[in-house]
């Protein structure tokens, strides 16, 4: 059963998620990071480039012809079939389609209200289905 890890309380959700794919890359995983539009895809690809000077993170969008070799794929598709199962990033205000297809998968909720709200619908959602649930608060920066 998928566990699921709520991160609440984050001021930036893109360079979250990247340092959440550097500490699973370091530990030898595979990730999807679902974004929550397309705008947002491009940040993120953009930044996983850029945000760390000591640490490679190789990615590359899902539908990628290199997606299976990639160890970070990238996503704006609730719905997307992925080649990795092991870590989901959702940076996206629903479930993912999928969800229960990874081992894992972060759920990452902004200090903004509506995403909030979001956040605590997933939060019961997954609670009524019986998945593992933790939830970590981010310091304030």
């Amino acid at each position: 059963m998928t566990r699921i890890d709520f991160h609440s309380n984050v001021p930036d959700k893109i360079n979250y998620a990247c340092r959440l794919a550097r500490k699973a890359r370091n530990a030898n995983f595979q990730i999807v990071i679902l974004a929550q539009d397309r705008a947002q895809l491009m940040q993120l690809d953009e930044l996983l480039w850029t945000f760390s000077e000591q640490d490679f993170l190789p990615h590359v969008m899902l539908d990628d012809a290199l997606a299976a070799q990639t160890p970070i794929l990238l996503t704006a598709d609730r719905a997307m079939e992925s080649p990795h199962t092991q870590i989901l990033i959702n940076l996206s205000d629903t479930s993912p389609t999928h969800f229960a297809r990874f081992e894992r998968m972060f759920e990452v909720i902004s200090t903004e209200d509506a995403d909030k709200s979001a956040g605590r619908e997933r939060y019961s959602f997954y609670k009524q289905r019986g998945y593992p649930l933790t939830h970590f608060v981010a310091e304030p920066t």
